[in-house]
């Protein structure tokens, strides 16, 4: 089963629920052949942790591919090149997931701590972990009873599933920190050149952000990060900029009624003519008809030459 050869990402949101912790893909809808109609590595705007129950194949984590089986377990950062590919000869695979915001977390952690939660986000987005359950137990196991809980929904299961995920979340950071010093020389290649990047965005999308400072982050030349950036990701870097203030900015009319006004303001668009142009070149509508008819969100969003898709 040979590595599969990617040249673009794709990019894909996933919503939290509201009043939820966690986003749980689960049960016999994720029984499919992973991996075989699609072309590009993808990656997420939420941190995702997948659980092998049955099915053999290969996950791609940025362009090193390790094999899976039944009983592994995945957790793959926000922003985070990855793809599932199973095993032709075995049928198909089943996986199960949870999606969530690490930032939630740490917020709840380290409370009126922005330095330390800046550092910690780092530190979680920095690998991809991948491990038998064996290798774990203590984790694996917080993973399964977190899927239960989001399966069965008993009385109580928002206070059980947020316990659980504030353990889960401390395993992690234990995980992180025994394998920093290892990440931290290990040569980066391939998309992974640009992760810092499209973290910086992650992070500044509503302040005034210069090519330069990208490819600063990235250790690069501002000509060679251009080239490179749109090699993988099929479009400029102050389109993908764009791009992610428009999202944000859904976010942000769903949750709240501000003014477009306010809401071109928070995601960093300098004036409201720029956010509805913007907004426009990418939904291919205005923010206040979005706004009425959210929906639109999920049929149009970022129908670009990037393929971001909401889910699968």
């Amino acid at each position: 089963m040979g590595k599969k050869k990617k040249d673009t990402m794709e990019l894909r949101f996933y919503e939290v629920p509201q009043n939820e912790y966690v986003l749980a893909l689960l049960g016999d809808s994720w029984i499919r052949d992973y991996g075989h109609d699609e072309s590009n590595l993808h990656f997420h705007n939420l941190m995702e942790i997948g659980y092998c129950k049955h099915g053999t194949g290969e996950l791609i984590l940025n362009e090193e591919s390790k094999p899976y089986e039944p009983a592994m377990v995945s957790i793959i950062p926000q922003n985070y090149p990855h793809v599932t590919i199973s095993d032709s000869d075995s049928g198909p695979s089943f996986w199960e997931y949870l999606f969530f915001d690490p930032m939630v977390m740490i917020q709840e952690l380290y409370p009126d701590n922005p330095v330390v939660q800046k550092k910690i986000l780092q530190m979680v987005n920095q690998k991809a972990l991948f491990f038998h359950e064996w290798e774990n137990p203590g984790v694996s196991v917080l993973v399964k009873m977190i899927m239960d809980e989001m399966r069965q929904k008993k009385k109580r299961f928002h206070e059980c599933v947020r316990g659980l995920m504030t353990a889960l979340f401390a395993e992690l950071l234990r995980m992180c920190e025994n394998d920093i010093a290892e990440d931290e020389i290990r040569k980066k290649t391939g998309v992974s050149q640009i992760t810092p990047a499209l973290e910086y965005v992650r992070n500044e999308y509503a302040n005034n952000i210069r090519v330069e400072e990208l490819a600063k982050a990235s250790h690069m030349s501002e000509t060679h990060f251009r080239r490179v950036f749109e090699s993988y990701m099929n479009m400029s870097p102050m389109d993908y900029i764009n791009l992610m203030r428009v999202q944000k900015a859904c976010d942000i009319m769903k949750k709240t009624n501000d003014s477009m006004d306010v809401v071109a303001q928070k995601v960093g668009f300098t004036t409201t003519s720029t956010f509805n142009r913007n907004f426009k070149k990418y939904l291919n509508t205005s923010p206040y008809q979005w706004k009425i008819s959210p929906e639109n969100y999920e049929r149009k969003l970022l129908n670009y030459n990037i393929s971001a898709l909401k889910g699968w």
